[in-house]
């Protein structure tokens, strides 16, 4: 596999630092009557030097072949076409220029699932018993934590004490059942009524509160 250019982060580079380099930079003399060609030369030399100076101030990205390997020199120049038809299609807002984008846009999109399957099933080809886990890995996704984070509980204490209060909540105190009040003017219970409302319930429920089962 060849290796990728390393990428500069320029948005990491720090300008003031730069600043007195880029003033200690000295020109390269030009030549005494130039011709055109050979100014057009002392003027790419110049400017290559100073390029040169700053790239070499300038971080760069961590080189790593797990970073898009299935990425081809076809898809940078997919990549090209497509941001310069959008550019225009922004610019220049015509039912043509939108189609032109959205063309290349598809081609673009659909290039990169081509070379995503291709680099896929190479991948599976040369598979090795150790490298299985890792095809496994690719295919179904990392697992998902077993336990979730519990908002409040960091400490595995505090993590019984949430749980035991989301599946177990408190109940409320038990409330012994109100006494029935005598009533004067109700006739008197005889046996038989007694005898007729407990045959009726089951011989074998719990007792309730009355302790009668």
């Amino acid at each position: 596999m060849n290796q990728k250019p390393l990428r500069l982060r320029w948005a990491d580079k720090d300008w003031q630092d730069l600043d007195p380099i880029i003033k200690g930079f000295k020109v390269p003399a030009a030549p005494l009557c130039p011709t055109p060609p050979q100014l057009d030369e002392w003027m790419s030399e110049s400017l290559n030097r100073l390029i040169a100076l700053v790239k070499e101030h300038t971080p760069v990205s961590r080189p790593s072949h797990h970073s898009k390997p299935w990425w081809t020199p076809h898809l940078t120049i997919l990549r090209r076409k497509y941001y310069k038809a959008a550019r225009t299609a922004r610019e220049h807002d015509t039912p043509h220029m939108r189609e032109v984008a959205g063309t290349s846009k598809r081609g673009y999109f659909k290039a990169i699932k081509a070379a995503k399957n291709k680099h896929w099933s190479s991948f599976l080809l040369t598979a090795t018993p150790q490298s299985l886990w890792t095809a496994k890995r690719f295919a179904y996704g990392r697992a998902q934590p077993r336990f979730p984070s519990l908002p409040g509980a960091e400490t595995p204490l505090q993590m019984n004490r949430v749980l035991l209060d989301h599946f177990f909540p408190p109940k409320e105190p038990f409330s012994p059942p109100p006494r029935l009040r005598l009533d004067r003017s109700a006739p008197p219970l005889t046996t038989d009524k007694i005898a007729s409302a407990l045959s009726k319930c089951s011989p074998t429920s719990a007792p309730g509160p009355d302790g009668i089962p």
